[in-house]
This record gives structure tokens, C-alpha cells and sequence, in this order.
């Protein structure tokens, strides 16, 4: 059992800035359901997300950098509050009626720039407050909380949004912010590193020093380089999904549809924090990424039934917390605490930078070749049988391609990854 005292500061930060997360959540799935109903475009509603990963390619690894150099709290608290100040401006512009979609994407870029600095900052400080033998727990319980973020956003968010408008959705992420940045403020402690001693390092070569890092170390390198293949692909289907969905049975139905992503995830998340050490770690990640590719997007690609989509998104999420659990088990284990801001920079830019090319690939495609295919054949039994008809029939075939690109890559990629064999106390390649 966990020692609760050990871990007060962790589950201070953990609790409230999940609920922080929780209103950011949100409110991006309430400006996706508003963009969607002014544009009925895929791609101009996974633009929006767009905006927000494009910093992670562009500015993570520095971000990182700056993270190791200055002060973890003051890091995050003042990034905390820049991102803030971009959801009161989307606030006032949609009060006064001035809400344009340009303004959307332009405060999703600052938001998510805010973000990628303050992402390494906050797991720096969650070493900094969990001992080691609490890792594969802590990192479980995180993956629990993102979990309940992905089954209450949606939920929480369409209902609110229909009921109340998109400004009630803002204030209530601004509440949940200032819980957030309050606690951080007042009760957290952090300890200092030794890197933030020496203030007079430059930015640039704490960023090398982050990518010396990984290419000295390949199984990180080469497990972040897997993931960032299967983000392009998972990227993809978060375009397709309100494609599928709501032009067959609309905003309500795509809110559980993605809530049961969420409640996969608890379920993994508990499956996480249950199971017991593995012999080699690795080998989860790669079956874990085969399993959730290799099924959920076929049973949506061939299913009209919201149930069965439902069914599909369980499936394809359930073991996602048991690949976390284990990847963040590798990284805080393998990189010293005065480095890991720098190196999960690294990570944010190798693994996440696939995100928005999914995102634009998977919008242009439902847009531009996958409906206007459908459209075109509509008159293929073949297809129709296996598509549908309508709009949202493009959408299901695409769900098929990303089905088997999965699979191709978790094949193919995958076999790299086999050479390793990690265990809590030694990684090597097999001999």
C-alpha cells in the first residue's frame, strides 16, 4: 500500500491539476463542436489541434531546455497563467459575438505553446515528489486521471455546451485553473535539481545535451521513435471520428462515443496499477500498440451501430494505460532527474510530431478523397455493405486504411523493438 504521507505533495499536484486539465479538456471539445457546426469540415475542426502540437515540433526541445535551467514551480505557474489568458480572450470574443475561427487557431498555437513548456516542468516535478519505488504506481494513477478526463470531457462538455453555450464551458475551465494554480502556489515544495544551480548554462547546449542523450541511449530512443508512428496513425482517427459520428447520429452520440475511450482507460489504468512488475517491459509496449491498432479501427470501419463504436473505442484504449504505465517506468528510470526535463522535450518533439501530420493527413483525407470516393461509388453494393452509404461513409473507409496501417506498422516498426529486453534493473539488446 502506498504510504500516503510519501506522497502528499504528489497527489496534491496530481488531484488539482487534473481537475485543471479536466476544464481544458472541455473546453477543446466545445470549440470542436462549435467549429464543426460553422465549417461541417474535418480538417478545419483537426486544425484546431494542429495548432496546439505545432509548438511541440517546433519549440519542445528548447522548452525543455529552459524547464531544466529555471525553477520548476515558477515555470509552471507562470505558463499556467499565460495559457489562462488565452481562454479569457477566446471568452471575450465570444461574448461581445467577435468569435472568428482564425482566432481559434491562433489562441490554440499560444495555449499550446504554453503547454509544451510547462509539460516537461510538471514531470520533473512529479519525480521530483514520488519516490522510486512509486513509479509504476504514480505513473498508473496518472493514467487513471487522464482516463476520467477522457469519459467526463466529452460528457460534460456536450451536455453543458448544449445546455448552457460555449462561455458557461469557459468559465468553468478558468475555476478549475485557479484550484490549480493555487495549490501549486501555496502547498507544493519543490526540491531543487542540482542542473538549476548552475543558471549560467545556454539554452542550446542543454538542448543537445538532451538529444546526446538519446542517441547514446537507443532502446528510449527507439521506443519513443515507435510511439511517435503510432500517434500518426491514432492522430488520424481523432480526425476521422467526428466525420463518422456525427453526421449519423450527432454531437450527443460522439460525446459517449469518445467518454468510452475514457472508461477503457480506468479500466487499463487499474490493470496498471495492479499487475506486477513485467520481465520486459518493452514487449508490453509493442503488443499493447499491436492489440489497440490491430482492432478498434476495423469494428468501427465496419459497424453503423453506435453500441459497436462504443465497443470498438474500449477495446482500442484498454491496454493504452498499461503501454504508459510502462513507457514512463523506462524513461524516469533511465534518465538522471537534472536531465529529464531536457530529454522528455527531446520526447515530446520525436514522439509527438507525428500528431498534427495524423491530424491534417486524416482531415484531408475524410475531405477530399475518402467521401467524394464514397460519394463517387455509392452504387457499390460491395462498398456500401461494408461502408455504408452517406455522408460519413468516407469516413468509415478510412477507419479501414488506418485499421491496416496499424497493423502494418506494429509489424514492421515493431521488430526493432524486439531485440530488447527490459527489466526494472538492466536493459540491453537480447545476445
Amino acid at each position: 500500500m502506498m504510504n500516503s504521507k510519501k506522497l502528499k505533495s504528489f497527489y496534491i499536484l496530481w488531484s488539482t491539476q487534473g481537475l485543471s486539465q479536466l476544464g481544458s479538456a472541455m473546453t477543446g471539445f466545445a470549440l470542436t463542436l462549435w467549429l464543426y457546426e460553422k465549417t461541417g469540415s474535418a480538417l478545419s475542426t483537426a486544425a484546431l489541434t494542429i495548432c496546439t502540437y505545432a509548438p511541440y515540433v517546433l519549440m519542445s526541445i528548447f522548452a525543455g531546455a529552459i524547464s531544466d535551467k529555471y525553477d520548476k514551480k515558477k515555470t509552471m505557474l507562470v505558463c499556467d497563467a499565460l495559457a489562462a489568458l488565452t481562454t479569457v480572450t477566446v471568452f471575450i470574443l465570444y461574448r461581445t459575438d467577435r468569435l472568428a475561427v482564425w482566432h481559434l487557431y491562433a489562441v490554440n498555437a499560444v495555449s499550446g505553446l504554453m503547454n509544451t513548456v510547462q509539460q516537461p516542468a510538471s514531470e520533473v516535478a512529479t519525480t521530483l515528489v514520488v519516490p522510486k519505488e512509486y513509479y509504476q504506481k504514480t505513473s498508473a494513477l496518472q493514467s487513471l486521471s487522464r482516463s476520467v478526463i477522457a469519459i467526463g470531457n466529452p460528457l460534460l462538455a456536450s451536455a453543458l455546451y448544449g445546455l448552457a453555450g460555449l462561455d458557461a464551458v469557459i468559465a468553468v475551465d478558468l475555476v478549475t485553473f485557479a484550484v490549480a494554480f493555487l495549490a501549486l502556489l501555496l502547498l507544493i515544495r519543490l526540491p531543487e535539481t542540482r542542473r538549476e544551480a548552475g543558471k549560467e548554462e545556454r539554452v542550446l547546449k542543454l538542448a543537445r545535451e538532451g538529444l546526446r542523450f538519446l542517441r547514446n541511449n537507443p532502446l528510449v530512443l527507439d521506443v519513443i521513435l515507435f510511439m511517435s508512428g503510432v500517434n500518426l496513425i491514432a492522430s488520424a482517427f481523432d480526425a476521422v471520428l467526428p466525420a463518422l459520428v456525427i453526421p449519423r447520429a450527432g454531437n450527443a452520440v460522439l460525446g459517449v462515443v469518445t467518454s468510452c475511450s475514457g472508461v477503457a482507460m480506468v479500466l487499463g489504468s487499474m490493470l496498471a496499477t495492479a499487475m506486477p512488475r513485467p520481465k520486459n517491459r518493452v514487449r508490453v509496449i509493442y503488443l499493447t500498440m499491436l492489440f489497440s491498432l490491430g482492432t478498434e479501427n476495423f469494428l468501427l470501419a465496419f459497424s453503423r451501430e453506435p453500441v459497436l463504436w462504443c465497443v470498438g473505442q474500449v477495446i482500442g484504449w484498454l491496454f493504452v494505460p498499461v503501454m504508459g504505465a510502462n513507457q514512463n517506468v523506462i524513461m524516469r528510470n533511465s534518465i538522471p532527474v537534472e536531465l529529464q526535463g531536457r530529454v522528455y522535450a527531446c520526447r515530446n518533439t520525436l514522439q509527438f510530431f507525428t500528431i498534427p501530420i495524423g491530424l491534417a493527413l486524416g482531415g484531408f483525407m475524410v475531405d477530399s478523397v475518402c467521401e467524394p470516393f464514397m460519394s463517387a461509388n455509392g452504387g457499390n453494393g460491395l462498398l456500401t455493405a461494408l461502408f455504408g452509404a452517406g455522408k460519413g461513409a468516407g469516413a468509415a473507409l478510412m477507419m479501414f486504411v488506418l485499421g491496416v496501417a496499424g497493423v502494418l506498422w506494429c509489424l514492421g516498426a515493431g521488430r526493432r523493438l524486439k531485440k530488447y529486453r527490459y527489466s526494472d534493473e538492466a536493459a540491453s539488446p537480447e545476445s
